[in-house]
């Protein structure tokens, strides 16, 4: 998989839990720009089979990917079996199809669903409902346009008793709407109005045993491909010393696609 992250104008949307923006630019980019930065990573990755354009909000927002550049972009991906791209639910549109027009090969596209809890839905500022997000899958799908879904393990404004029963249901909501691959995400803090949300009260982060039982329940439902993100999950509130093996069992259940075995610890007992 060739990831590249492409720099342009901040996103629209101003979700409670978004760090994306410090990567972000204060005006939209000419023209040109965003071919420009794909040749110059493709030039540094390894070859690579996938290509994933993620761009700190949404692929198809005309104010951050010019529409006028999408030939030359088309053009890049057309070499790779799958182009991924992310996008808002709201912008799922015509203009989705323009450019799966121009692709020779399959293209997918991520949404954040973040959780199908529907009143902290509302809380996280997305801007979408669930009947909204189920609308733009199946506008996805009727277009033969593969989904991945991405989802929040413990959000801001979920009790941690909680956090798991919601993750469950929202990989099962996201497999409802024909999800091909979820990726949960354990929501961190970093974005200053977390560690304000931390002082309240309204966040915690999850428990590294809340992210292994939602990554094994999603698998064991066989719907579809399931993956956590490691990405800053050194930072997850678990102090005990079976936490680098937990963490090399999450990447191998990622890459094999099958529950392995729980690491028994007699410290923690696995509840950490």
């Amino acid at each position: 998989m060739a990831t590249v992250f492409l720099t342009n104008r901040e996103c629209p949307w101003r979700c409670v839990m978004c760090d994306l923006w410090r990567n972000t630019l204060t005006e939209k980019v000419p023209v040109g720009a965003i071919p420009q930065q794909i040749d110059y990573a493709l030039a540094r990755l390894p070859p690579a089979r996938q290509i994933k354009l993620y761009n700190s909000g949404s692929f198809f927002d005309r104010g951050a990917i010019p529409i006028e550049d999408y030939p030359a972009i088309a053009a890049q991906a057309n070499s790779f079996d799958r182009t991924i791209v992310e996008s808002h639910p709201s912008l799922i549109n015509q203009t989705c199809l323009q450019f799966r027009d121009l692709l020779s090969n399959k293209l997918e596209v991520a949404m954040g669903l973040e959780t199908s809890h529907p009143k902290i839905l509302t809380l996280l500022n997305k801007r979408i409902t669930l009947n909204q997000f189920s609308d733009a899958s199946q506008y996805l799908q009727s277009n033969g346009i593969d989904l991945r879904v991405f989802i929040l393990v413990q959000p801001p404004f979920m009790r941690a008793h909680e956090a798991l029963y919601w993750a469950e249901r929202s990989l099962d909501f996201a497999f409802d709407c024909g999800a091909t691959a979820v990726t949960l995400i354990p929501t961190r803090p970093g974005n200053g109005a977390m560690e304000t949300l931390i002082q309240l009260g309204e966040f915690s982060p999850p428990k590294l045993n809340v992210v292994e039982a939602a990554a094994s329940y999603g698998l064991r439902l066989g719907r579809g491909r399931v993956f956590v993100d490691l990405w800053d999950l050194h930072s997850a509130p678990s102090k005990c010393s079976c936490y680098p093996l937990r963490m090399e069992r999450l990447r191998k259940m990622n890459l094999q696609q099958s529950v392995t075995d729980r690491i028994e610890c007699p410290q923690c007992k696995g509840n950490s």
